[in-house]
């Protein structure tokens, strides 16, 4: 297999060393660039063409928030992982309603950096359940979501998608939701597939806000 290809965007230039060389070691992983600010990020992404971004969300020029909103409109968009030095950032939440797939904290231990990018290049979502849960609680505890609008656009699924997005909210994995519902990986696979597509979604992590927007998670 080809190794990850990433990009790392931070303005701390020994965040970046740092991630460069607990990842650069690392034959699934590879280093094709890196960015001091989100203003770069654009020009990056189209020279390098990663297939991972990790994020810094608080830079002092374009934030990550902003350049990853701007970054998941593209066609093609590479993944985001946004990295940050608070688990109740009010940016994350930003960040993953704009399509990124997780977060990292910028102490997490080398071995789940390099875990979280892998997952990340394949499709999943890099929040446990625990953290979502947490995330949701403490940057969404003020704010009012449009349960109507949350709910009009679930009510786009049918019983059997509805089944799988809200057990993808629970943060359950393809294998987890084809025992729950007995049906086949490849099937429940299609069936996020047809979620993510008729909600207009990028991840599951977008799937698990929505759910949760509608009072459901």
């Amino acid at each position: 297999m080809k190794p990850v290809r990433v990009l790392i965007v931070d303005d701390d230039p020994l965040v970046r060393a740092g991630l460069s060389m607990i990842l650069s070691g690392d034959a699934e992983v590879q280093i094709v660039g890196q960015a001091s600010d989100g203003g770069e990020v654009p020009a990056a992404v189209a020279e390098h063409r990663p297939d991972v971004v990790l994020m810094d969300i608080r830079m002092p020029g374009v934030d990550g928030l902003t350049a990853t909103e701007l970054l998941r409109r593209r066609p093609e968009a590479p993944e985001v992982l946004v990295l940050t030095t608070f688990d109740a950032d009010e940016f994350v939440l930003g960040a993953l309603r704009a399509g990124a797939s997780g977060f990292l904290l910028k102490d997490t231990p080398p071995g789940q950096i390099k875990a979280a990018v892998l997952r990340v290049a394949q499709g999943e979502a890099t929040l446990s359940p625990s953290v979502t849960r947490q995330l949701i609680a403490h940057v969404a505890a003020d704010s009012r979501p449009d349960r109507t609008g949350a709910e009009e656009r679930l009510g786009r699924l049918s019983a059997r998608e509805r089944e799988v997005a809200l057990l993808v909210a629970q943060g359950k994995s393809n294998a987890e939701i084809s025992v729950e519902l007995h049906m086949s990986v490849a099937t429940v696979k299609a069936h996020v597939s047809r979620v993510l597509t008729k909600l207009d979604l990028n991840n599951r992590v977008q799937v698990a806000l929505l759910v949760h927007d509608a009072g459901l998670a």
